[in-house]
């Protein structure tokens, strides 16, 4: 926890000199360690920011990238509209911290970009966040499949077989595609493994 507190402070340090920043830094990392979460959990924010930091000179404004991450799943209840509460939050923090708006809406538009994943071509700040979110699909096959019954966990609430039919449509249109990442290195490193993960989830769903 202590790592990540002062990887938000060297972050936000920059953009602000709000004596409260550290404080938004600790209730992001309280909201990103609620019990109810299973997967995108701290964990999934360091692996998010570790990805990031290997893609980080392919972005054009890397701390819009930086804090994009640290939002995108700040809101996680397992509904449809999570993106859009956190890029709110987004918003809502950072402009009381009195972050230049221009970065702030960056920010904001970069987590309403995790919705799809389908940023535009040479939208770099875009290519990189969304790169290094999906950057999980490409560990090792047992760890995958605990990532995916973490998910599934994280929707208790929704019958097996609307689970079932939802992740099956959403792993489809992953692979319908002719890329699951965007960039040349993330391509590289990690396509083929996160595509045969999906298709073995697939096959058992």
């Amino acid at each position: 926890m202590e790592e990540l507190i002062r990887a938000w402070r060297a972050l936000i340090a920059p953009h602000t000199s709000a004596p409260q920043a550290e404080e938004v830094g600790r209730a992001l990392l309280a909201s990103w360690s609620e019990p109810h979460r299973r997967y995108h959990d701290l964990v999934h924010l360091r692996g998010v920011l570790t990805a990031i930091d290997e893609l980080a000179a392919l972005a054009t404004d890397p701390d819009a990238v930086r804090l994009a991450a640290w939002y995108h799943d700040a809101v996680y209840d397992g509904s449809p509209d999570d993106e859009e509460r956190s890029a709110r939050r987004a918003e809502t923090e950072l402009t009381a911290l009195g972050v230049a708006a221009d970065l702030v809406a960056e920010v904001a538009r970069l987590v309403r970009m995790t919705v799809e994943h389908d940023p535009a071509p040479g939208d770099r700040n875009a290519e990189v966040l969304s790169d290094a979110d999906l950057a999980a699909l490409a560990v090792g096959a047992e760890d995958y499949r605990r990532n995916s019954a973490a998910i599934r966990s994280e929707y208790a609430h929704v019958s097996d077989e609307a689970f079932r039919a939802g992740r099956a449509r959403v792993i489809e249109a992953m692979l319908v595609g002719p890329r699951l990442f965007r960039t040349e290195i993330a391509r590289r490193r990690w396509e083929p493994q996160a595509r045969a993960n999906l298709q073995a989830e697939l096959a058992q769903l």
